[in-house]
């Protein structure tokens, strides 16, 4: 499977404006917005010959929808996202993540502004 982590830097203090200043169904909404369009974006990117991993990329919810994640289920996700040595990598989770990150990131600090 590819999996993808990022931390943001000042996360503490984001939190903390976070759970101090907003509600916290508007993170939800916003985590859930954007995973899905990380979802959509990775479906649309992944190579098609079967349309298995297509349709192994899921979209979970975690810490009561405070926390997203996209993960491929098919066994072979890893070597199209990243290759080998007899195959070129035909990345399709990393270009989703590096779309939406930006765009996750600005919305959140939206709401502590």
């Amino acid at each position: 499977m590819s999996n993808y982590n990022f931390s943001i830097k000042g996360q503490d203090l984001l939190m903390r404006k976070l759970q101090q200043n907003m509600k916290k169904t508007a993170v939800k909404e916003i985590v859930k917005k954007r995973t899905a369009e990380m979802q959509n974006e990775a479906m649309h990117n992944a190579p098609v010959d079967t349309g298995t991993l297509k349709r192994n990329i899921r979209l979970m919810l975690l810490n009561g929808g405070l926390a997203g994640t996209v993960i491929s289920q098919a066994d072979y996700s890893g070597y199209q996202e990243f290759g080998t040595r007899f195959m070129a990598a035909q990345p399709y989770m990393g270009p989703a993540w590096r779309k939406e990150r930006p765009i996750f990131i600005s919305e959140l600090w939206a709401l502590v502004k």
